[in-house]
C-alpha cells in the first residue's frame, strides 16, 4: 500500500546532462527544459569568491562579451 501511495505523489523525472544541451523530461509533461549546458561565473579577485551570474541560454549569450572576471564556461 505504501508503494502505491508514493507513486501517486511523485513526479517521474529524467535529466540528461549533455555536453551541448541539458534536458529535463517529466512523464506527465514531456520535455520541460532544453537549455545550453553553459554557466557564467563571476570571480571576485580580492576575495577569490565565485558566484553564478547566469545559466543556460542567458549564459551562452554572454560568451565572448564579458570581462575576464565574469566568464561563461561550457565545460
Amino acid at each position: 500500500m505504501f508503494r502505491s501511495l508514493t507513486g501517486y505523489f511523485s513526479n517521474d523525472l529524467a535529466i540528461d546532462l549533455g555536453t551541448a544541451n541539458t534536458l529535463i523530461y517529466m512523464r506527465s509533461k514531456g520535455i520541460v527544459l532544453d537549455e545550453p549546458s553553459v554557466v557564467a561565473i563571476h570571480n571576485d579577485a580580492p576575495t577569490n569568491k565565485k558566484s553564478i551570474l547566469a545559466v543556460g541560454l542567458e549564459a551562452k549569450r554572454m560568451l565572448g562579451r564579458t570581462r575576464a572576471a565574469s566568464r561563461p564556461s561550457a565545460r
